[in-house]
């Protein structure tokens, strides 16, 4: 069994900051955990507006709270996001995330990531290796 919470795993490597300064994330659950997919809680910061394309990855989302949007590039239709909100991007859609309010983000991976991922120019993760 693993037990971790979410307040030690914040003063650890496991919080991870965007370099472009729209959110942080921090990994409660990693590939080296052995668990088939990664577990973060994710911070979207108030304002934040940025694209994202996971290209190499699947990912589900469960707001918890705070407010937005998530716009597919495809067809430009937008959803509202609010607490109780979840979204499964399982086409590896494209996709613009807009932050009205701060957003705290419950987010699942497949395959899982190592922990240091940011996203590339593309919007995605790299894949290890």
């Amino acid at each position: 069994m693993i037990v971790r919470t979410l307040q030690d795993a914040e003063k650890t490597d496991r919080k991870v900051v965007s370099p472009d300064g729209n959110w942080d994330s921090t990994r409660l659950l990693l590939k080296e955990d052995n668990m088939g997919f990664s577990f973060h809680i994710t911070t979207i910061y108030a304002g934040a507006d940025f694209g994202m394309h996971y290209q190499n990855h699947l990912e589900s989302v469960y707001c918890m709270s705070g407010t937005g949007e998530i716009e597919t590039v495809a067809d430009g239709k937008k959803y509202p996001i609010a607490p109780g909100t979840a979204y499964f991007l399982d086409k590896h859609d494209k996709h613009i995330l807009r932050a009205f309010t701060e957003m705290k983000m419950a987010c699942v991976f497949n395959p899982p990531v190592t922990g240091k991922e940011v996203h590339n120019a593309e919007g995605a993760y790299e894949l290890e290796g």
